[in-house]
């Protein structure tokens, strides 16, 4: 059976995003590189219409800026980007993490357990992209449990967003293990139904996230870091 025109539209869109968030994610195309149409356009042998849809999506996730009558170019991300993003995602997802850990129920708590038993999985293997969709469902549940819909629909804003900065911190080394620790204290604290524990876990662990990744984009950029930073393990 053939595809139908606009499932294949689809599917070459979601090829053209992946390939260029992995060109950024991976430093092939730097901060202020101009991403040519006309090539993508070759490669894939489409139009530039689905590239045009694509740049817009990935500047409303803060990998692009579209420029009039220049076009699309890779967006620099600044230490006050990663700041404030962490801190606005700090206050949110701790306070959903409060509220959730009232309201979860035995079963979406053994969901969660098996969410993060996953993520060990992705975090051995080293897959990235598999690991940050993953860790999404994780988030998502909890904060769905808290039972408010402008509270999870404001970090669903945030977080679409910043996907570029999220994505990058989970790729740095050890990241991923990190992460999986984290949640399995925040389960601990789900388990005892400790909502100041889960608020205050959620706040730090999003504080690690952002040190983690400025300490990384000093590293690439020659200046000095803080080993202790990209040493450090969250204890609450």
């Amino acid at each position: 059976m053939k595809k139908k025109p606009i499932e294949r539209h689809q599917t070459l869109r979601e090829k053209i995003l992946e390939t260029i968030r992995d060109a950024i994610l991976r430093g092939v195309l730097k901060p202020g590189e101009k991403v040519a149409e006309p090539e993508l356009a070759e490669r894939f042998g489409i139009s530039r219409t689905p590239i045009r849809e694509a740049f817009r999506q990935l500047e409303s996730e803060g990998y692009l800026t579209v420029i009039p009558r220049k076009g699309a170019v890779v967006t620099a991300l600044s230490e006050r980007d990663v700041k404030e993003f962490y801190a606005i995602k700090a206050i949110l997802e701790g306070y959903a993490a409060r509220i959730a850990a009232k309201n979860l129920s035995d079963r979406e708590i053994e969901r969660l357990e098996s969410i993060n038993e996953r993520l060990q999985q992705l975090a051995d293997e080293g897959d990235v992209k598999a690991f940050y969709r993953t860790h999404n469902e994780f988030h998502e549940l909890f904060i769905r449990a808290a039972g408010n819909h402008k509270l999870a629909e404001l970090i669903h804003q945030l977080v679409i967003k910043f996907n570029r900065p999220r994505m990058a911190s989970l790729s740095l080394p050890g990241r991923m293990q990190i992460s999986v620790n984290e949640h399995t204290r925040l389960l601990g604290a789900f388990k005892s139904r400790n909502g100041e524990q889960a608020d205050n876990l959620v706040r730090k662990t999003a504080s690690l996230g952002g040190q983690l990744l400025i300490q990384s984009m000093a590293q690439e950029e020659g200046r000095d870091v803080d080993p202790a930073v990209l040493e450090q393990i969250v204890d609450v």
